[in-house]
């Protein structure tokens, strides 16, 4: 049961036939998301895609519905501590609201956790609410500090 389930919910990269798929639609699920035109879609993949490693977005397409189920992305901070070390950060973790409960999540962020861990990553961070705390104790997670935010004004 397992491998089909594996088989037909497996995660791949974010690709530009995505938006196509609900991509945008499902981020507005998770936050303020006003529609992305195709032009802006494609910009911001591009810059993504020549970054590579560094910023990969995991998404879950539904096969039988064409649409992107569940997505996540990690981005890798490069600092000087650590012997010049890496931090994968883990951002924009959303799963549908038709299909929770199938542990999508979880297999995103394991994609996104190994992703981290295979480019040389010594951690890997994320913030989320206290609601979803216990979820990502489950992905192995541990709670560690407390987040602050500055959120700029539009120009």
């Amino acid at each position: 049961m397992e491998n089909s389930e594996e088989q037909k919910y497996g995660v791949r990269k974010l690709e530009i036939s995505d938006k196509s798929k609900g991509f945008i639609e499902l981020l507005q699920q998770l936050s303020v998301c006003d529609s992305v035109s195709d032009r802006d879609f494609e910009d911001r993949f591009r810059e993504l895609s020549a970054v590579g490693d560094d910023h990969v977005i995991g998404v879950i397409e539904d096969e039988a519905s064409g649409k992107i189920i569940a997505t996540g992305s990690v981005f890798i901070e490069k600092k000087f501590l650590r012997n010049c070390g890496k931090v994968g950060h883990i951002e924009d973790v959303v799963v549908d609201s038709s299909a929770r409960g199938k542990h999508l999540g979880k297999r995103i962020v394991s994609f996104l956790t190994e992703h981290a861990r295979s480019i040389g990553c010594y951690k890997v961070i994320l913030d989320c609410s206290l609601e979803n705390k216990a979820f990502y104790e489950k992905c192995g997670f541990q709670h560690k500090s407390l987040q602050m935010a500055m959120y700029f004004a539009h120009h």
